[in-house]
């Protein structure tokens, strides 16, 4: 028990000494543990870097060599004679450039010590898919009514689209090729059609070389 001096007009019984009541232990909050606050503080150091943080495993190298199947799917589809033989070598030139695309942006976010589907990375698959899905049921949609000369616009249009949405959350290269592949899509909608394959060599060839040897040469392959 701890006391204090009163003075001496005080109407306790003994002026010079009055005891304290010490606080009851159980009634004071308990402490928050150090390394509790230091794992919160760290979560949200994290989670912040992760938002604003760009998604960088677009793959250069890797678009440099989709490009160059898609010139030969150009060439190899003006060489058919109906158009379900052209839609055939096109689709599979889709199943060609997925199995580029994936392993090699993997590699890259590797290489970099990043996840490739988490922060960023799952911010850009989130928005470049529902473009692509779209463009899938309307391919299916404008197979099936005999529309095939509209496909290159759409394919151009809805992958360019997808990769703007997608390129929101990556390098500033990303966004500019979607927005050159939209307006060649633009383009393509009202050419001739005879121009399709024309135009889908400029912008799933041309298009993709060129801003994959620019994203390789300034942001790591």
């Amino acid at each position: 028990m701890r006391y204090k001096v009163l003075d001496i007009d005080s109407p306790f019984p003994y002026p010079s000494l009055v005891p304290i009541p010490r606080p009851n232990r159980a009634s004071l909050p308990r402490p928050i543990p150090i390394d509790a606050r230091a794992a919160d503080h760290l979560r949200y150091i994290r989670e912040t870097m992760e938002s604003a943080a760009e998604f960088t495993a677009v793959p250069g190298w890797g678009g440099v060599a989709m490009g160059a199947t898609a010139l030969a799917a150009a060439f190899l589809a003006s060489r058919q004679n109906s158009p379900r033989a052209w839609l055939a070598v096109w689709l599979a030139e889709v199943f060609v450039a997925v199995a580029i695309a994936a392993p090699a942006a993997a590699t890259k976010a590797k290489r970099a010590n990043s996840s490739l589907f988490s922060g960023p990375g799952r911010k850009f698959a989130l928005s470049f898919a529902p473009p692509i899905i779209v463009g899938g049921l309307l391919t299916l949609a404008l197979f099936q009514s005999g529309a095939f000369a509209v496909l290159p616009g759409v394919w151009l249009l809805l992958y360019g689209t997808a990769i703007v949405t997608g390129g929101a959350f990556s390098v500033r290269a990303v966004p500019i090729m979607g927005m050159c592949l939209m307006a060649l899509g633009a383009a393509a909608l009202f050419a001739p059609a005879s121009w399709g394959n024309l135009s889908m060599a400029a912008g799933f060839g041309a298009v993709q070389i060129g801003f994959g040897v620019w994203i390789a040469l300034r942001y790591g392959g």
